[in-house]
């Protein structure tokens, strides 16, 4: 092992093409403390910098056939480093945005659809007691309220006066806010 200390790195680089654990293992304790410390200035992050240089370390050893050196093994090792930096710091982004849109989901939109979910049941719940009422006080109440006809137009549309149409819509009011309370107001 002592002997591999001399080396250059491009003699190391050869070696570990070959599946010389001795070179790899030199190549490693000659750059991982400076790789470490050059990943930390970036990411502030010691897990993820001890990943990242595992990460490295490990594909070195994994893919040493596949290693094609053509400059110097510093160089390759810091922009093998980098990359994986950028990497991560563009998967992190990628995961704060989802987070970020999930929490706007959550304030806004699973708000409105909780929302609209209701409204509908409301609808739905005041629709079947609109159906209830009897047949011709329902037909002037809906031509009231879904028509958006006046009380004159109704009376002049269904020949009654104007008073009895008056009186019907209020009744139809009076029996919806029983059965169906505050919430009637709501919506209507």
């Amino acid at each position: 092992m002592e002997a591999y200390r001399s080396f250059a790195d491009h003699e190391l680089a050869a070696l570990l093409k070959e599946g010389d654990q001795a070179a790899y293992e030199e190549i490693y304790n000659r750059y991982h403390a400076a790789l470490y410390i050059h990943a930390f200035k970036r990411l502030q992050e010691r897990e993820e910098c001890r990943d990242i240089i595992q990460e490295l370390f490990t594909n070195l050893w994994l893919k040493r056939q596949e290693f094609v050196f053509t400059g110097h093994l510093s160089g390759y090792l810091y922009t093998a480093v980098r990359n994986r930096i950028f990497d991560l710091l563009a998967k992190n982004k990628l995961k704060t945005a989802y987070i970020s849109s999930i929490g706007e989901f959550a304030q806004n939109g699973g708000v409105t659809t909780d929302h609209l979910a209701r409204q509908n049941q409301l609808k739905a719940i005041i629709e079947l007691e609109i159906q209830s009422l009897p047949p011709r006080t329902r037909e002037i109440f809906e031509l009231s309220r879904k028509g958006h006809l006046t009380h004159r137009q109704i009376a002049e549309q269904l020949d009654i006066s104007e008073q009895t149409v008056k009186s019907t819509v209020n009744n139809a009011l009076k029996v919806l806010r029983v059965k169906l309370g505050s919430m009637f107001f709501l919506v209507l």
